[in-house]
């Protein structure tokens, strides 16, 4: 049975290595990257968030799920994590994942507060972004940034990993500076962000 998971995995991450490299070539400006996060970069992202007594998580830009199986494997049972995706195919992926805890939205990041309030989620504890900042414009970044730091409770961490240092900028203005790291068992290197909002 193990062998068969093993096999059943790789098939999986193949099928997801080669639908994410057709988006980004289809829709750079969306894709952060040409291939899926590494299991490290995954592991490290649920770590730094610190997901594992949260009752709701949000994903923005889900992708092809690594991250996001990662999530559901740190949550607790009771939880739920809402990953909102703009992109079709990548919904399509994230909606076989077999899990009653997530929700796929397709959307946009924007509509941060518009997708909570359809599901009737409460304020998020964390928020998780791979969305790619560094392709988009300064006001659209800004609403995104806004949009995360007035949706985060009070206490909420917003973790983003990135390839480049635009969002530290961005975000600045909403939910101060950040505490950040490297992590180079990736392709390419990202760099994953850190920000906790202030209790009221």
């Amino acid at each position: 049975a193990g062998i068969m998971q093993r096999a059943l995995r790789l098939q999986q991450e193949m099928t997801d290595r080669v639908v994410f490299m057709r988006q980004f070539l289809k829709h750079p400006h969306q894709v952060a990257s040409i291939i899926p996060s590494s299991r490290f970069l995954e592991r490290r992202i649920v770590e730094l968030a610190e997901v594992g007594s949260v009752h709701t998580v949000v994903e923005l830009g889900a992708g092809t799920g690594g991250t996001t199986r990662a999530i559901l494997g740190a949550i607790p049972p009771g939880a739920t994590l809402l990953s909102i995706e703009i992109n079709p195919q990548f919904c399509e992926l994230l909606g076989r994942i077999p899990d009653s805890r997530l929700i796929v939205q397709r959307d946009s990041a924007r509509e941060l507060r518009e997708s909570l309030s359809r599901h009737s989620l409460p304020a998020p504890e964390v928020v998780i972004s791979g969305i790619p900042f560094s392709t988009m414009g300064r006001i659209a970044g800004s609403r995104i940034l806004k949009a995360i730091s007035s949706a985060l409770a009070p206490g909420g961490r917003f973790v983003a990993y990135q390839v480049s240092t635009r969002v530290a900028d961005l975000a600045r203005p909403f939910l101060g500076p950040a505490r950040v790291e490297v992590a180079l068992l990736n392709v390419p290197p990202m760099r994953v962000y850190r920000w906790e909002k202030h209790a009221a």
